[in-house]
């Protein structure tokens, strides 16, 4: 269901959130699907329960996941998770760390420019299927 780099920078927990957020962003991961355990998801990836753990916190907090008494977690009923305003700061910071990347890589703007928009609808048939 969901993998991690090793030589990722971003912390495991963090791979963990992201991964999870984009299943779900797509449509890969859809509302009251169940998600593994915790002890079955950190055996999976071979990582610390704790690990995985503090990322299905992470995600229930923000709203991604419900938790059911005894039951499990469960991908949470669409809605919008974050204030207009904090959407609009998370994707300046996330145009920031793009572009401090790929300038340095010295690609033409539009070949970047074909290169996301390509990306990007990669993703748009997973989300409409």
């Amino acid at each position: 269901m969901i993998q991690i780099a090793t030589g990722d920078s971003r912390p495991i927990g963090k791979q963990i959130v992201d991964a999870v957020r984009m299943k779900i962003a797509t449509g890969e991961l859809e509302s009251g699907d169940q998600l593994p355990s915790v002890r079955g998801l950190a055996q999976q990836l071979t990582v610390n329960p704790n690990t995985v753990a503090k990322a299905y916190a992470e995600l229930t907090a923000e709203g991604w996941l419900e938790a059911r008494q005894g039951l499990g977690l469960y991908v949470a009923p669409p809605r919008q998770r974050l204030s207009d305003a904090e959407r609009a700061r998370r994707l300046d910071e996330a145009i920031g760390r793009f572009l401090n990347e790929v300038v340095a890589l010295g690609y033409p703007h539009d070949a970047v420019q074909a290169r996301l928009l390509h990306a990007f609808r990669a993703l748009v048939p997973r989300k409409t299927a």
